[in-house]
């Protein structure tokens, strides 16, 4: 196991440890849990792969996130984080309160009233009505983000989670319609999306740290010698070494709450920046670029639209392979997102071999689904429909999903022709067919199956 020493200020007395298992506290509902998830089908992978056992890693893991990240009931931050000057500001302790706990207290529960039934206490995505949406709610514990300003590996700025949150993602259930207190339906203040923000920052904080422990002890450990990623009985020794041994371990936790926590520190100026051209028209909605059709820029549209088939269709753009020669999303539709890949691929098993998914699916991963590439026809983009919003799906691909960026090659495929294929993709709409703004199944269906 990696060790490396306690440079953080964090002594044995600021523990207290507490007991390995956890109270369940009263003042929520009942069929909500008020306790974090283990995340067993990461374990459970690791078992299947290399024939482990992780139950004491698990035990383990919980009680130290636990002392770091505290209960949905009461959650807190890693000293580390709060004791670190750019680390500090990162989350905000009063958006933390504001959005944790049972909302039928006041000033609580935000999480609770309008995102747990899809995504989970936890942030596992796997709420009460998640099997009851298409595509499945986000799983925020892999750190993995699809719909962002930023480059493909990095996290979202917050700004991207706030659009998220008030513009909701078209043809999904996430809407932008929530239950306010009024028992009016509309968008959420400004003030309670940016506590939601920081909410689901910390989940996928705590839940990337408890990844992280499941694969180092995985890797890196003796298990079957009983080696442990922490032992908590050490920390009350009253050997030196236990102690030293303690400290070390404890370290380990913490280092990667810093290492993870970093990731997330990034701003406007990490955004890729794009740079509209102003000598070919770009639409920003369909109606517009039907108009321009009609006027002064139509022949030019056109131009640049016949330029975007071609390269839609060519080998090195190559969109048709999944999308379909003309952008029905009937080509590739057998393949999967990372989300799914993780626990079946990634562990040497089919997602179409049922059975041998049994032990994973018994421990909370929801049956696999194939992802679906966009059918263009029907107009709707989940990321965003502004220029902008379709440069940055086309330049950095999507995150976690076989959407891959575009790759330049000079005379062949340039910077000017990514606004071609926005140009065409967009041009693709038909009028005939139904825009899908709205779900299948909306976030009051989802209350009526919850209930």
């Amino acid at each position: 196991m990696k060790r490396l020493s306690v440079a953080h200020s964090l002594s044995l007395s600021a523990l207290l440890l507490s007991a390995l298992g956890f109270t369940l506290l009263a003042g929520c509902r009942s069929e909500i849990p008020v306790m974090f998830e283990e995340n067993l089908v990461h374990a459970k992978k690791w078992e299947i792969q290399d024939d482990l056992q992780l139950d004491q890693v698990i035990e383990d893991t919980q009680w130290a996130l636990a002392e770091l990240f505290g209960t949905p009931d009461n959650p807190k931050l890693p000293d580390a984080i709060l004791e670190d000057e750019e680390l500090a500001g990162l989350i905000s302790t009063e958006h933390l309160l504001a959005a944790s706990g049972p909302d039928t207290i006041a000033g609580r529960g935000l999480y609770r009233q309008h995102c747990a039934r899809c995504h989970g206490i936890t942030g596992n995505g796997r709420g009460e009505t998640a099997a009851l949406v298409e595509p499945y709610p986000r799983d925020f514990r892999a750190g993995i983000f699809k719909f962002k300003s930023t480059a493909r590996n990095d996290k979202p700025l917050k700004s991207d989670i706030v659009r998220l949150i008030k513009h909701g993602i078209a043809g999904s259930s996430m809407v932008p319609e929530y239950q306010l207190p009024d028992g009016q339906v509309g968008p959420l203040p400004d003030d309670q999306i940016e506590a939601l923000v920081d909410y689901v920052i910390y989940l996928s904080m705590r839940g990337e740290v408890e990844r992280a422990m499941f694969d180092e002890a995985a890797m890196n450990l003796f298990l079957d010698e009983g080696e442990r990623i922490i032992n908590p009985s050490l920390a009350n020794s009253q050997d030196p070494e236990e102690v030293e041994l303690f400290e070390e371990q404890w370290g380990y936790f913490v280092d990667t709450v810093v290492d993870v926590a970093d990731s997330w520190l990034l701003d406007e100026s990490d955004a890729i920046e794009i740079e509209i051209p102003d000598d070919m028209p770009i639409p920003a909605t369909h109606q517009e670029l039907t108009e321009m059709l009609a006027g002064d820029d139509g022949d030019t549209l056109r131009a640049s639209i016949e330029r975007g088939r071609e390269l839609f269709v060519g080998t090195i753009a190559s969109c048709s392979k999944c999308h379909g020669n003309e952008g029905r999303g009937d080509g590739q539709e057998a393949d999967y997102d990372d989300w799914t890949k993780d626990w079946t691929i990634r562990a040497g098993l089919k997602p179409e071999d049922e059975a041998s998914l049994i032990p994973l699916i018994a421990r909370g991963a929801l049956p696999p689904r194939t992802i679906k590439p966009r059918n263009f026809e029907e107009g709707v983009f989940r990321g965003g429909d502004r220029p902008e919003d379709l440069y940055h799906r086309l330049n950095q691909g999507i995150a976690g999903t076989p959407m891959p960026a575009v790759t330049l090659v000079p005379g062949q495929f340039e910077e000017q022709d990514i606004w071609h294929l926005i140009n065409f993709v967009r041009s693709l709409k038909k009028e005939q067919t139904p825009v899908v703004d709205k779900p299948l199944v909306t976030r009051d269906d989802l209350t009526e199956a919850a209930d």
